[in-house]
């Protein structure tokens, strides 16, 4: 959510870098409401303070009939004035949380996903001396993916994944752990690309798989509803990504500075109906209901903030280049940010089978907007409480980091190499 004192000083930015990012936001009638909010508040002091004037004045006294009926009216006029500022709050926070974060000045205006900017590409597309396949014609072909069967169980856009596919799931799991535990690692990284960074390893998190609806909406991870799984008579959600369940976890929490950054490393089985989806995105393996990620959340002080973001892209470049799967890096418009972000980067992997680059990781830089709501503050000294600034990226999703490796290292045998940094983890087999 963003700062309504903000707001109230530049009502003509808010209003212009809102629409750039595509929302509609009336901020004549947020103020509005705003104003009237402070008038009633105001009033409910004034009878408060009356009330208690009065209240004193009665002490050890034995009140009579016109100062009971004046207490009477007091009383009366107070439930009023409450239950009218109830309604108006309830509108103005409707209002406010309307109004998308503010975008980063470098972040570039567009109005469609079309206007994003190829910033680096890294590496060329992977060429083979035979017609590469899709990676779902490999699968099934190996028994590693069964889709048919899930259907009958689960529903379309379920799958079985069996056999090696599994192994290989389990085996980037562990690298990807391993690394971002290794603080010797993310020096490096932070070396490599002149991040001002601590080097603090990030910590393996296995999170609740469920989230409370005022805990999703404080994320501002809800909307669209309709791309979310509510659970029956429950105030329950099953999360889209791990970074719900780990930005919530210190909700309504005052940090030491000392503590900061913190960085969670969370693995989870996600779910999205991926509503409106079509064509060859449903092949396979590449857009299904139910997905694992590996997902990083990091928890910053302001100052912080900027190099966590730079520090989480640096990362998930680190990990392609490690697996050898050539990547193109885009830095994201206003109309694709989204609206708790201030800054976004996504990184696409070459898909052979596809012949194109598609989305495999995301960097979100949120600065303050959801600790706004959730209330997670961080204490320097004796200074005030700060709002802490989140992070969150892909570390690897676990069904485009499997589906690039066996795009990229596939043979004209059908079978798929391992990449070399996998292999230790694959009980030192090089092919499956």
């Amino acid at each position: 959510m963003l700062d309504i004192q903000f707001i109230r000083d530049n009502p003509d930015l808010v209003a212009e870098k809102s629409a750039q990012k595509g929302y509609e936001v009336d901020i004549p009638v947020l103020l509005q409401l705003d104003a009237d909010r402070k008038t009633r508040l105001t009033q409910i002091e004034e009878l408060r303070r009356r009330r208690n004037e009065q209240a004193g004045s009665l002490k050890n006294q034995r009140p009579t009939d016109m100062q009971i009926a004046a207490g009477k009216q007091l009383k009366e006029e107070l439930s009023l004035l409450e239950a009218d500022n109830a309604i108006i709050e309830e509108k103005f926070m409707g209002q406010l949380k309307r109004v998308p974060n503010m975008p980063a000045v470098d972040v570039p205006i567009g109005a469609t996903e079309d206007e994003n900017v190829v910033s680096k590409t890294v590496g060329a597309p992977t060429v083979f001396d035979f017609k590469p396949k899709h990676h779902a014609q490999i699968a099934e072909a190996k028994g590693w993916l069964d889709k048919d069967r899930a259907a009958k169980v689960a529903g379309s856009r379920f799958a079985y994944l069996k056999g090696d596919l599994v192994k290989l799931q389990f085996a980037i799991i562990q690298f990807v752990m391993d690394k971002l535990s290794d603080e010797t690692f993310l020096q490096d990284v932070i070396t490599k690309n002149n991040v001002t960074a601590s080097s603090k390893p990030f910590i393996p998190v296995l999170p609740p798989l469920m989230i409370r609806t005022e805990l999703y909406d404080a994320m501002d991870r809800l909307e669209p509803r309709d791309d979310r799984y509510k659970i029956e008579d429950e105030d329950l959600w099953l999360q889209g990504s791990a970074e719900h369940v780990l930005g919530s976890m210190h909700a309504n929490e005052i940090l030491a500075e000392s503590e900061l950054p913190i960085r969670y490393l969370g693995y989870a089985t996600s779910f999205r109906r991926e509503a409106g989806t079509y064509g060859k995105d449903m092949e396979g393996m590449f857009r299904m209901h139910q997905f694992d990620k590996l997902e990083m959340e990091s928890l910053s002080t302001p100052e912080q903030g900027e190099q966590e973001h730079l520090l989480i892209v640096a990362i998930q470049e680190e990990i392609m280049t490690l697996l050898g799967i050539p990547y193109r890096v885009l830095t994201k418009c206003t109309a694709d940010i989204g609206k708790p972000n201030a800054q976004g980067i996504d990184i696409e992997a070459w898909l052979p089978g596809q012949n194109n680059y598609r989305e495999t990781h995301t960097a979100d830089y949120m600065t303050d907007y959801q600790s706004r709501r959730l209330q997670t503050r961080v204490r320097s000294g004796e200074a005030k409480p700060q709002l802490v600034h989140t992070n969150d990226g892909t570390a690897l999703p676990l069904s485009r980091g499997p589906i690039a490796i066996i795009e990229n290292y596939q043979t004209a045998e059908g079978d798929v190499v391992i990449p070399e940094v996998l292999r230790p983890y694959m009980g030192g087999r090089t092919r499956i």
